[in-house]
């Protein structure tokens, strides 16, 4: 019993390590770009997202090292399941407030998963990620960069916006704010830099290995502790990685998407590391669901040195999932050009369906 509760504590310490390591490092990070003169159209479409999806990167880069390869592979996919299907759901849902996004760049990014969902589809079949299929991964990747780039340059200088929202019309003041990109930039509503000096620059630098660190110590915790609790109740690793890693991980994105209703320590620091608008947290989840599947499974992979082990569990649950969450998202927006709520209750039952599958039925191989 003392065993549990030390590996469960160790859990506990190790998701506040990755939660702040990673909100630290985001912060610092997009301060040292805008030092070194990166333009925000650029840090918004590559570090932004990045660094939301981090912890994952992170974990599954340490657990594939040590060829824990269950664990690697399942905190990906499972991360992506948590964020299209609780975070981004809980967006959706949210009462308070309406989404709304580029409806362009919204359904490209959702094709992007859509594809990497399709190729890990055809190149697991025989339960190993073949050498074609990390290459082809890591194309999609590629076109996931480039894309992002192209779209943050058009909506910082407002070049054209088409609004897809949960609003029955999308509010004048949001329009304004999207196409008035131009007045604050990127950085709208979301951080203010500190002065250019040495001190600060010195000192931001430190914020980045200070979070990295943390973020290494608290990923290298978790697996740690969800090895040892596989081990000592005889589960398959990859239901620890469905269950308790992908919903840690997710909820500071949940205190994001219901506006901190949990306030005190968290909300402050979150705000005061905020690297990304507010306003654009639905697309930032979307994206770090691809990361999850176009760069964390082919690191994965080549931390392996050999084909990755695909388990059963991973092909017939979190695969299917993820794809029909990305269609849910796709077809609205593609065919009557707004978004719904049904579609975040949608994705949350699918999300709940697939956490009771891990759970229940588990499959072999993972």
């Amino acid at each position: 019993m003392s065993v549990l509760v030390l590996t469960l504590l160790v859990y506990g310490i190790g998701l506040v390590c990755t939660a702040i390591g990673s909100r630290l490092s985001g912060r610092c990070t997009t301060w040292c770009c805008a030092l070194c003169g990166l333009p925000m159209w650029v840090v918004g479409g590559t570090v932004a997202p990045f660094c939301l999806a981090l912890p994952q990167l992170m974990l599954a880069f340490l657990a594939a090292g040590l060829s824990i390869t269950s664990l690697a592979v399942g905190t990906a996919l499972a991360g992506a399941v948590a964020n299209l299907g609780l975070a981004l759901a809980v967006c959706l849902l949210n009462p308070h407030h309406h989404v709304t996004v580029d409806r362009n760049e919204f359904c490209r990014k959702c094709l992007l998963l859509l594809a990497a969902c399709g190729v890990l589809a055809i190149f697991v079949r025989d339960g190993t990620l073949s050498y074609t299929g990390t290459g082809l991964l890591m194309f999609l990747f590629v076109m996931f960069v480039m894309t992002s780039i192209v779209y943050q340059h058009h909506y910082i200088y407002g070049e054209g916006t088409s609004l897809a929202t949960t609003a029955d019309q999308p509010d004048a003041a949001e329009i304004a704010a999207r196409t008035a990109g131009a007045t604050y930039g990127y950085t709208a509503h979301t951080m203010a830099f500190p002065v250019m000096s040495v001190a600060n620059a010195l000192k931001n630098l430190g914020g980045v290995l200070v979070g990295l660190v943390l973020l290494a110590l608290g990923s290298q915790a978790l697996v740690y502790s969800t090895a040892s609790l596989a081990s000592m109740t005889g589960t398959i690793q990859a239901l620890w990685a469905a269950t308790l890693i992908s919903f840690g991980f997710c909820l500071p994105l949940l205190a994001d998407a219901l506006d901190h209703p949990f306030g005190s320590v968290w909300k402050r620091f979150s705000l005061r590391c905020r690297y990304y608008p507010p306003s654009t947290l639905p697309m930032q989840l979307l994206n770090s669901a691809i990361l999850n599947l176009t760069l964390a499974l082919p690191i994965s992979s080549l931390m392996y040195r050999r084909r990755l082990p695909f388990g059963s569990q991973f092909r017939h649950y979190d695969l299917p999932v993820c794809a029909l969450m990305a269609l849910v998202l796709l077809l609205p927006p593609l065919l009557r050009r707004r978004l719904y709520r049904w579609q975040g209750a949608v994705c949350l039952a699918l999300y709940l369906v697939y956490v009771a599958a891990a759970w229940f039925v588990p499959l072999s191989g993972a």
